[in-house]
């Protein structure tokens, strides 16, 4: 029997006994199983969510950015599928939207949104920063074409959230390594700096970069680095981090650290202040 399995088809075929269903497994969804003492992963509640559907329906948003390798998705993110006579419930999101063929494709045998109209989903139903942070995670695992995207939007003209999804396309970058990378980069273009390069090496001598610097502008030599908990939980990371920091500093760099205690504003006046003294003028 499988880890997650419809309840009835597994007391049909005499797998076990109604009694024993109740006893020792849950519903994830109306009718689908996992054992009591599983504590169900991304994986399980997306099969659980197809399985609802009668295996008809399509993973789509953010659990299917997940199928395609997308990082930062939650294990108990509500999972949308694309279907018909399927109803929502608590941790599912059902919608009956139009599907085209060349819209699906199938990852280990579960029926899932390309790509591209991942991203088109993602645009349209997010708010305009989650939808950018996963829309970069997306572009990272796997590479998706904006104009394939504006296409899908053009062929479904009226439909809810265009708006939103042309506003956050231009903002994707694959470079984004967290949704922290992206919210940085997001709040240092909402305040007028000029739009930072991702992900640039540094190179002190030889070929292989020492640093790779989360964001920045080359000409000023400024750049700009979200320090994660991991940063200060790891002593050896640490002490790396602070080695780096100073053979930045003697190659001419401002590196402003970021943290998840600083203030929005203080930031952006480091940043600013940074770029300023480096020449550059609004």
């Amino acid at each position: 029997m499988e880890r997650v399995f419809v309840g009835s088809e597994a007391v049909a075929a005499g797998h076990l006994t109604r009694h024993e269903l109740q006893r020792w497994y849950h519903p994830l969804y109306r009718g689908v199983y996992l054992a009591k003492d599983t504590t169900p992963t991304l994986r399980d509640r997306v099969t659980a969510a197809w399985l609802a559907s009668g295996r008809k329906g399509v993973i789509a948003g953010v659990a299917a950015s997940a199928l395609h390798g997308a990082e930062w998705v939650d294990a108990d993110a509500d999972i949308e599928l694309i279907a018909q006579n399927t109803r929502s419930q608590s941790g599912l999101i059902v919608r009956d939207e139009t599907l085209a063929a060349d819209a699906m494709t199938k990852v280990a045998g579960i029926q899932v949104t390309t790509p591209a109209r991942t991203a088109y989903d993602l645009g349209r139903h997010l708010p305009r920063g989650h939808a950018v942070a996963h829309l970069d995670a997306l572009a990272r695992a796997t590479p998706f074409s904006t104009e394939d995207v504006l296409l899908l939007a053009k062929h479904h003209r009226g439909a809810r959230g265009l708006r939103k999804l042309r506003a956050a396309l231009p903002l994707v970058d694959a470079g984004a390594a967290s949704p922290k990378e992206t919210w940085l980069r997001l709040l240092v273009i909402d305040a007028g700096l000029p739009v930072p390069t991702t992900q640039i090496p540094v190179i002190e001598r030889g070929y292989w970069p020492f640093a790779w610097l989360d964001m920045g502008w080359e000409d000023y030599k400024v750049s700009a680095d979200y320090d994660g908990e991991q940063h200060q939980k790891d002593r050896p990371r640490y002490v790396r981090d602070h080695k780096r920091q100073r053979k930045l500093e003697r190659l001419g760099w401002i590196n402003i650290r970021v943290i998840k205690e600083d203030d929005a504003d203080d930031v952006i006046r480091r940043t600013r202040d940074a770029l300023r003294s480096r020449g550059w003028r609004p």
